[in-house]
């Protein structure tokens, strides 16, 4: 090869290493806010379910519900934080306003 040739090369690797780097980005990026999206909705589910678990078993006003209460709201306001949305285990949908009702397991 001769010298004349080695900056053309030089530029055409260094572009090929761009364009490479930059399909790997954008194809990585949907699938890692879909993750975040799922794990956003399993944080609420669980500490949904953990609320009326904690229901069954202490009763609607006891100190166990009222913590497991906490957490659900935790989970809701993370999930609010981080995607602007929030997942309702009741109605099987996501909320894009933040109008959850505080004492929906009262």
């Amino acid at each position: 090869m001769t010298s004349r040739h080695q900056p053309l090369t030089a530029a055409i690797s260094i572009l090929s290493g761009a364009i490479l780097s930059t399909v790997i980005f954008f194809s990585a990026a949907p699938r890692l806010h879909a993750e975040d999206i799922d794990r956003c909705q399993r944080r609420v589910i669980h500490a949904d379910h953990e609320l009326h678990r904690a229901i069954e078993r202490h009763g609607h006003n006891s100190p166990e519900a009222d913590h497991e209460r906490h957490r659900l709201r935790e989970a809701r306001e993370r999930c609010w934080r981080e995607q602007h949305r929030w997942w309702d285990e009741h109605e099987h949908r996501w909320h894009t306003d933040r109008d959850w009702n505080e004492h929906d397991h009262d």
